[in-house]
């Protein structure tokens, strides 16, 4: 006589249903403020970029001094305004992706490689942050594409198309930011500096185009869960 499968596993103390819709509408803005952060910092770089120009061109006077002293001090203002906004962004994120991965072990308690605390340690554990949090958002994105409750209907959704960009964009911006900030602070003669720039320039057009895919993932399994809670077992969202 064949044994009955064994009964699906429960989720661990403290995981429940819980709407995230408001730390992803939140998370969104701040990515949709990094934007426009990044959007000065670009013009305060195109300032910075034509003083120098200027200097290599040999017109170094009183004027383009002054000019070059107010492009300088702009673009550190745009520099701090982008650390900000970073900062906020991280925090709401980090609070964001735990709580889909709360809410995922809700959905399959047995589809995760990686424990619930990882979902914030991971992304600052040196070389591990390299791969942790992306395996962990897999697990979150299959555990929430509603195959498990609703076979077929989660097919659509299993594909990681998307979030394979998110990540992908997301380490590039922070090489690419990481390579071009070290250039400028080693920068001192006109030429290397105006190199610099335009590193952090694109590093700039790097990080929006990195901000926009963020904002369409945290959407998209946002929806997933949400589209889940209402037609998966439980209840719906508290």
């Amino acid at each position: 006589m064949p044994s009955a499968p064994p009964p699906p596993s429960a989720p661990g103390p403290g995981a429940w249903l819980k709407a995230p819709a408001g730390l992803a509408n939140a998370t969104v803005a701040l990515l949709g403020a990094g934007i426009a952060a990044d959007l000065f910092s670009l013009w305060a770089g195109g300032g910075v970029f034509g003083v120098v120009s200027d200097v290599i061109d040999g017109d170094y006077g009183a004027v383009t001094e002054d000019r070059l002293d107010r492009a300088d001090s702009l673009y550190g203002v745009s520099g701090i305004l982008q650390g900000a906004v970073m900062l906020g962004t991280v925090v709401l994120f980090l609070c964001w992706f735990h709580r889909v991965r709360v809410n995922a072990e809700v959905f399959a308690p047995d589809g995760h490689s990686k424990s619930r605390g990882w979902a914030i340690g991971g992304w600052f554990v040196p070389i591990a942050n390299l791969w942790f949090p992306r395996r962990i958002a897999v697990d979150i994105w299959d555990a929430s594409s509603g195959d498990r409750w609703l076979p077929g209907a989660g097919r659509e959704h299993k594909r990681r198309t998307l979030l394979n960009a998110w990540w992908t964009m997301w380490l590039t911006t922070g090489i690419f930011g990481q390579i071009a900030s070290r250039q400028y602070q080693a920068a001192e003669e006109p030429e290397k500096i105006k190199q610099a720039v335009v590193s952090l320039m694109a590093s700039d057009l790097i990080n929006i185009a990195a901000a926009v895919v963020a904002m369409l993932f945290v959407r998209r399994l946002t929806a997933m869960q949400d589209a889940l809670a209402r037609s998966g077992p439980g209840r719906p969202f508290a």
